[in-house]
């Protein structure tokens, strides 16, 4: 049968239309967590007494337990299948998010967040490889960018909703705890239905005829590059994914600079009533979900990918420096924190292309999942020292700086390092 050009985008479309809303709203639940965490502290450290630099170690200390068990968990989602695997990962999340609302001082902070991690360990990194059972390279960045929007969507809709939950006065408990019930409720139903609706590969969706299978699985066979042979502790030493490991870390840390520190330098701006500072907050989110998905759409035509993820990454250093030097003044910090957020969230699915052009199969379940535990090691760093310069000058800003300097260096690292053959499309 002769397949033509537009049999093959009616067929990726069709995969489309199928797999990515529902991973897309798997994410969305997943990234309630590093926004209403941000909000939460707004209330939940003079309620438990709190310092700055406890919130910053403990909001980062979830991405211990994420290290510890990326590896083995991404190994694990290979081994058993996506669908069984997500949905423990899920459900588990949402049990631990529900318990979040008792924490009663430092040390159950610490501690429940240290679980949390460990139980969303393989989440995102097994989605990354689960799109690459689908997905050849040539068409990933737009793809990951599509999915990657849930981070710009979470905090689009879960700003207002965070700032009103705190608002709200809901009875029985504080609106900080209340923020983590609403988060577990979705994690659990959502993680119960994945069995029921995602199929592991392409092999086993029914809901695909003969002919889209072949021509799914020539066009993945066709992307294969010799390097995908590697055994996973070959994997796990090779130089090329230490390198994106480190590149991960440094934009992850841009990341969760805004993330856990949003809702902080608009109310260092002037605004006060927490439901203004999430109807803000929306604001840089949104203009990244536009930002996304256009660089995602122009790295995959051109098939350029350094200049894309660097200009990117400095972009979204330049913003977090002027959301510091704002200070005051509203308006500039909110139009900061667009320009950051787009940077910032622009470069990440520009960075999957890379490593995931050159793996495949268990070499690549090892592979990105140490890409991805590496670079969440920055959602501990940066928090703490955030906090923590914070907590010693009295001035966010500084803590910042630093965080903008991880993304230039990230953006140096792959156009430095990383040749220009090596990260084209395939």
């Amino acid at each position: 049968m002769t397949v033509t050009a537009d049999d093959e985008e009616a067929t990726y479309a069709r995969v489309t239309r199928r797999i990515l809303p529902f991973l897309f709203l798997c994410y969305v639940v997943a990234f309630l967590d590093r926004v209403n965490v941000g909000f939460a502290k707004l209330q939940m450290l003079a309620d438990l007494q709190l310092s700055d630099a406890v919130y910053g170690a403990g909001a980062g200390i979830f991405f211990v337990g994420y290290f510890l068990f990326e590896v083995p968990s991404n190994i694990l989602l290979e081994r058993v299948g996506a669908r069984r695997w997500i949905a423990r990962i899920m459900i588990t999340w949402g049990v631990l998010s529900a318990l979040m609302a008792f924490v009663s001082g430092k040390a159950s902070f610490y501690l429940l967040r240290f679980a949390l991690g460990a139980a969303e360990a393989g989440f995102f990194p097994g989605i990354i490889l689960y799109l690459t059972y689908w997905y050849p390279a040539a068409r990933r960045a737009r793809i990951v960018a599509l999915f990657m929007l849930a981070i710009a969507f979470a905090g689009v809709v879960g700003g207002p909703f965070s700032g009103w939950v705190l608002s709200a006065g809901l009875p029985g408990l504080r609106g900080w705890q209340w923020l983590f019930v609403a988060e577990a409720v979705p994690s659990i139903l959502i993680g119960l239905w994945v069995p029921f609706y995602l199929s592991d590969g392409v092999a086993d969706a029914a809901w695909l005829s003969e002919d889209e299978k072949a021509l799914l699985t020539r066009n993945l066979a066709a992307g294969r590059r010799e390097v995908r042979d590697l055994s996973v502790v070959q994997t796990l030493k090779n130089p090329w994914v230490l390198l994106f490991s480190l590149v991960y870390f440094c934009i992850s840390a841009g990341l969760y600079g805004i993330s856990f520190w949003l809702p902080q330098v608009i109310r260092n701006a002037g605004v006060s009533d927490t439901v203004n500072v999430g109807l803000l907050a929306a604001v840089p989110y949104g203009s990244a979900a536009v930002a996304m998905v256009l660089v995602g759409r122009s790295s995959d035509r051109s098939g350029e990918r350094r200049w894309h993820f660097a200009l990117s990454a400095v972009v979204g250093g330049l913003g977090l420096i002027g959301s510091a030097l704002a200070g005051p003044h509203l308006a500039l910090a909110v139009a900061a924190l667009a320009l950051a957020t787009c940077g910032v969230l622009s470069s990440f699915p520009v960075s999957w292309t890379m490593p995931t052009a050159i793996l495949g199969g268990t070499a690549a379940a090892a592979g990105i999942a140490l890409v991805n535990s590496i670079g969440g090691l920055a959602g501990y760093v940066s928090p703490l020292v955030v906090g923590w310069i914070s907590e010693r000058t009295h001035r966010l800003d500084y803590g910042l700086y630093v965080v903008a300097g991880c993304m230039f260096a990230g953006a140096v690292l792959v156009i430095v390092l990383v040749p220009a053959r090596s990260s084209s499309r395939r």
